[in-house]
């Protein structure tokens, strides 16, 4: 049976609660990040940082119409402007709040427990993640861009949670036969994660380049089992940069290429998933592993339901967002997973 032990452990360090909420706000982030991108309103604002020069966006007649002199080649879309930029401000307001963690990390860097270097490192990844929004439209909707924009917000999270973790300051405490059983599954649980990872990497290339509706139908392709594809054309990584990505470049071969290997990504990704949380549930019982991998089990069966809805009922745009949310949710379950796994101490 696997415990939660509180001397000095378990009492949480500074900071916990403003990881918790930056966690929780990076949800937003990502989601309004899902919504923004499923709208098409990646290019609702031509520039960066401002939209069509406004500080907000342009709203009266003679706002959008001194707009569109501004930018012939890009007149504003009604319903695409405001996504953008309300995207744009919580994404800032997120790099406040790295900057605050990074006050508190120094504030209580005497504490040797408390950690240092992750809130700074995480504070230049968020700046390196704005530089992608703002390539993102500097490019044009670059898919390599716009898939490297859509994994930073998960590692943003992903960072995030791992530093609550750390500052909840909570471990695993094991008699050591079940320690032992634990540690034999570590590289499962890796390896799982990787593929998570993965997944959601194909998710992103599959969003990028529009490539989501491909397959209207289920379980086949357009009909087929096996359609034609184009993987060289599919997954080239380097397309030339310079034209307009909006709504895509490549053919329909290459689309479906993409969204067929999501489809067999995420049969990969639910059986090794499934069989990591089997494992635990047979190793360790009703412990807390055993709670996380229950856990990991509805947010799977959840994702997969998504996912089939997503094609079921035609791209619905909370479904689709949802199925982004999902996916890390997915993912900060398996890092928790593997997190209390790396930490875990031995009783006796």
């Amino acid at each position: 049976m696997i415990t939660l032990s509180h001397p000095q452990d378990g009492k949480r360090k500074p900071g916990f609660r403003l990881g918790m909420f930056a966690v929780l706000f990076a949800f937003v982030v990502i989601g309004l990040g899902a919504f923004t991108r499923l709208v098409d309103a990646g290019l609702g604002c031509p520039d960066w940082p401002t939209c069509y020069g406004h500080v907000l966006w342009p709203n009266t007649e003679h706002e959008i119409n001194k707009a569109n002199q501004a930018f012939p080649d890009m007149p504003v879309i009604d319903g695409k402007a405001w996504p953008e930029m309300v995207h744009r401000y919580f994404a800032a307001s997120l790099g406040f709040i790295a900057i605050l963690l990074v006050v508190n990390a120094i504030k209580h860097r005497k504490d040797r427990l408390q950690p240092f270097k992750l809130p700074i490192f995480l504070l230049a990844f968020v700046i390196l993640q704005g530089l992608f929004g703002m390539w993102t439209v500097t490019l044009k909707l670059w898919p390599q861009v716009v898939t490297a924009h859509l994994l930073g917000g998960f590692t943003t999270l992903s960072l995030l949670w791992l530093l609550t973790l750390r500052l909840s300051n909570t471990h695993w405490h094991l008699p050591l036969p079940d320690w032992q059983k634990l540690n034999a599954l570590r590289p499962l649980a890796v390896f799982t994660l990787v593929i998570v990872v993965i997944q959601i990497s194909l998710g992103g290339w599959t969003t990028s380049n529009y490539a989501a509706v491909a397959c209207p139908d289920l379980p086949t392709c357009q009909g087929q089992w096996w359609p034609a594809m184009s993987f060289q054309e599919g997954f080239n990584f380097f397309q030339a940069v310079g034209p307009n990505y909006l709504g895509g470049m490549m053919d329909n071969e290459a689309r479906i290429t993409i969204h067929m290997m999501h489809r067999l990504g995420a049969i990969v990704t639910t059986v090794i998933t499934a069989f990591l949380c089997l494992r635990l549930l047979s190793h360790v019982g009703a412990g807390q592993a055993g709670r996380i991998a229950h856990i990991i089990l509805v947010v799977l069966v959840l994702q997969v339901l998504l996912g089939l809805s997503n094609i079921f009922f035609h791209f619905p745009l909370s479904v689709a967002v949802a199925h982004n949310l999902g996916g890390a949710c997915l993912l900060l379950v398996l890092l928790t997973l593997n997190y209390r796994m790396l930490t875990a101490k031995m009783i006796g």
